[in-house]
């Protein structure tokens, strides 16, 4: 059995060495040998294959010695057969052929990449993402306005493509997407750890139609409905309370990312809290008794 699949092996190689192949076929080969100048790939070819150091990389910080490993899988485009009888490559045009969709990939999943920052200008950032020239608007490098690029150059950051136009070589990231993803998904890792039942201090930062947004500490608001600010009966929130105002609510209920407050089950012996901290990951649940528990109790026995 061993002997019928080294024979058809034997033939496969075989067959592989006569293949023909020309300039402008994109082919596959292992890395056999670096040098200073060059690379050499086994095309499991009549003959071998030189990708010269120019033909390696657009990034202008490509290191021949640091970024390529013997052994390591290259594909690249067949340019013209030197004096020796072996095919001189090109990884770059490869690249610029095999990468669009990779790229396209990436965007489409909403992938996050890391790239390292290699140019600034006052417009954005340069950086390189599977050979490709990319750029990142100074206005998508960070959560906040940035007013000094420079100070990326050399950085890793993690970004999203957000833009792949292959016919006019354009390809766009963004940081900030990144950012503001992590972001949203820390904030609702926060959320989902509140008490219910916790009666807090808050600050009205915004007073809507059908209520208030009330700002309750450590980056969190939670909706204030306008059936929720008194007993009575009211046609606007204005009635009873405006942007500015201190006032004590109650957790009702956390659901979806979104945290629901009463000003109107809170009750008059309530012992308030001035802020909500930050509870760790342990799942812990307030039964609502009587009365409102202090939040030194509620959070006696958790880590901060």
């Amino acid at each position: 059995m061993s002997e019928e699949l080294t024979m058809k092996d034997f033939e496969q190689e075989l067959n592989n060495s006569f293949k023909k192949i020309f300039p402008g076929d994109v082919v596959t080969g292992t890395v056999i040998g670096i040098s200073d100048t060059e690379v050499t790939l086994d095309l499991n070819y009549c003959s071998e294959g030189i990708i010269p150091l120019a033909e390696l990389s657009n990034d202008p910080r490509f290191s021949i010695k640091a970024d390529v490993q013997m052994g390591e899988s290259i594909s690249a485009v067949v340019m013209h057969e030197n004096k020796e009888g072996a095919l001189v490559l090109s990884r770059k045009r490869a690249d610029d052929i095999l990468a669009w969709d990779k790229l396209k990939e990436l965007m489409d999943a909403g992938t996050p990449v890391t790239v390292k920052i290699a140019e600034a200008f006052p417009a954005g950032a340069i950086t390189y993402l599977h050979g490709i020239r990319a750029f990142i608007p100074a206005s998508k490098l960070a959560l906040t306005f940035v007013d000094d690029t420079s100070a990326y150059v050399g950085q890793t950051v993690q970004a999203a493509v957000i833009t792949v136009n292959q016919a006019d070589k354009k390809l766009v990231l963004s940081v900030k997407d990144v950012l503001r993803e992590q972001e949203k998904q820390e904030r609702n890792s926060r959320i989902a750890r509140l008490p219910v039942g916790t009666v807090v201090t808050g600050t009205i930062e915004k007073i809507m139609p059908y209520g208030a947004f009330v700002a309750i500490g450590n980056g969190l608001s939670g909706l204030l409905h306008i059936s929720q600010i008194c007993a009575k009966r009211i046609k606007t929130p204005n009635e009873v309370i405006k942007v500015g105002d201190t006032v004590n609510v109650k957790i009702i209920d956390v659901k979806d990312g979104k945290v629901s407050l009463s000003m109107k089950a809170v009750e008059e012996t309530a012992e308030v809290a001035e802020e909500i901290e930050e509870v760790s990951e342990e799942s812990y649940v307030y039964e609502d008794k009587s009365a409102p528990a202090t939040m030194a109790s509620l959070f006696a026995n958790i880590k901060l």
